[in-house]
């Protein structure tokens, strides 16, 4: 079940939404009803709507996502209607990307290319990731020294390093990305 947060009523009630049941996998953000539920002033969805100088999107972005990661299910922008402006497709997305989403949809296959973009670690990300994982692995081992932390270069690296080197590798992984670079452990 994929659960669709398109009003008002929906935001406010979305943890007993993302609860609901075993089945519900995902949480969607439905722009263009939830810009209407609220009396947005704009008529192009997921877009900054004139004369508010801010993300008009932050507080309901991150309250589906925070609500989502609590429940372990995944976050997903919604639908962006302009079909035929690509880099503003990639823009919105990128902002969904920034906070933490899984994706988001697409409506016109010239939008694929950019949400797999968007949503896909750069090369670099992908094998810094990589690289802190390996590291951590060799520094919390026997070999190298059972220690919590180590230096990865000029960064320290933890567990919580870990974690979020989990993230960034497991989404380059399913992009089918390949290493570029080799962890060697430092010599004693």
């Amino acid at each position: 079940i994929e659960a669709q947060i398109e009003n008002a009523k929906g935001l406010v009630n979305i943890d007993d939404i993302a609860a609901a049941s075993p089945r519900l996998e995902t949480l969607i953000f439905g722009p263009a009803d939830f810009m209407a539920s609220i009396n947005m002033k704009t008529l192009v969805v997921g877009q900054q709507p004139p004369g508010y100088g801010a993300d008009a999107y932050h507080y309901i972005l991150m309250r589906i996502l925070m609500a989502a990661r609590t429940h372990d299910l995944q976050a997903i922008d919604g639908p962006f209607l302009q079909i035929r402006d690509v880099d503003a497709y990639r823009e919105v997305a990128g902002r969904a990307a920034a906070l933490g989403f899984d994706g988001k949809w697409v409506l016109h296959p010239g939008q694929v290319d950019a949400a797999n973009e968007v949503f896909s670690p750069s090369q670099d990300d992908y094998d810094h990731a990589e690289l802190i994982l390996d590291a951590y692995e060799w520094c919390t081992s026997e070999e190298g020294g059972k220690k919590g932390s180590a230096m990865l270069g000029d960064e320290m690296i933890d567990e919580a390093s870990r974690k979020m080197a989990l993230v960034v590798a497991g989404k380059g992984r399913a992009a089918g990305m390949q290493r570029t670079s080799k962890f060697e452990a430092p010599e004693a």
